[in-house]
């Protein structure tokens, strides 16, 4: 099989948990993801699988929409409810202020990455740093948060829904959050409702799987609106042939089609901006 299937990731399990069942259920090994969801967060994941695992690193790049929740008054090590409590403090917070502070994250700013997150640091996950009790240095990515708004509010509680670039870690920016607003805080829950152009309403569970129900998207499904280009008999032997072809498309990345079926994507060549070279291939 190759394809892309969307899934709804249930609460309490990984995403390599998915992976693995996944793999069982299609009887391959050939199956990537294309962005990790912590065990407390369910929706959108993203599987790939066969030759449609060269997309894998096409597609993380996609935003991701999450709607998050925050429980106010606590503090874990793990900044969400799966972790140790180290801190409690009674919080009295302002809408009107929490409205604000959110629509300040708007842009791009330096996001301090989890150490509990699989992050490598000379060759070990952060988290294994953490659980060791060793001091390590956290790295920082810039990031970007396309739209936030407020959905929920209550006298414990927040809850917003968030349009993020790739790399961001929304328990980070809840951190950040209450950092600014001058209370504590973590995740108490976390939906991916959207990953690119895969929502969460076109997903499916493990359950549908298991019965056989869900549909398997094709290579050409997914890319059929990226920037495609429908080429002759001639372009396609050179295609074929992995060779480099003069940039006439005014773009930085191209989706060849030929017979209906995408078989590769170019991208600009860094030594001669004037050509266009192989990045995935599908024949």
């Amino acid at each position: 099989m190759d394809g892309i299937i969307v899934v709804n990731k249930p609460k309490g399990i990984t995403s390599r948990d998915v992976v693995n069942k996944a793999c069982k259920l299609l009887n391959t090994k050939k199956i990537g993801h294309t962005g990790t969801l912590d065990p407390i967060a369910t929706g959108v994941l993203v599987l790939c699988v066969g030759k449609a695992t060269k997309l894998v690193e096409v597609l993380t790049k996609n935003d991701k929409e999450y709607i998050a929740t925050v429980k106010l008054g606590i503090l874990t090590d793990t900044l969400d409810t799966d972790g140790t409590i180290i801190e409690k403090k009674c919080v009295n917070l302002d809408k009107d202020k929490l409205v604000n502070v959110l629509n300040s994250f708007i842009g791009t700013y330096n996001q301090e990455v989890p150490i509990y997150s699989a992050v490598k640091i000379n060759g070990k996950k952060l988290y294994e740093y953490a659980r060791a009790k060793k001091e390590v240095t956290i790295p920082k990515r810039m990031v970007e948060i396309k739209k936030i708004k407020l959905i929920e509010f209550g006298n414990d509680y927040y809850k917003f829904k968030v349009t993020v670039s790739k790399g961001t870690y929304i328990r980070s920016l809840i951190k950040d959050i209450n950092d600014k607003l001058g209370v504590i805080g973590v995740m108490s829950d976390l939906v991916r409702t959207k990953q690119g152009k895969f929502s969460i309403n076109n997903s499916y569970t493990l359950e549908n799987m298991e019965n056989n129900n869900y549909n398997v998207l094709t290579i050409t499904d997914v890319l059929k609106d990226e920037n495609c280009v429908i080429i002759s008999n001639t372009l396609f032997e050179k295609v074929k042939n992995g060779a480099l072809i003069n940039n006439e498309y005014n773009t930085s990345m191209v989706t060849f089609i030929y017979n209906d079926s995408v078989i590769a994507i170019y991208k600009i060549y860094d030594k001669d901006k004037s050509k266009l070279k192989p990045y995935k291939m599908f024949i």
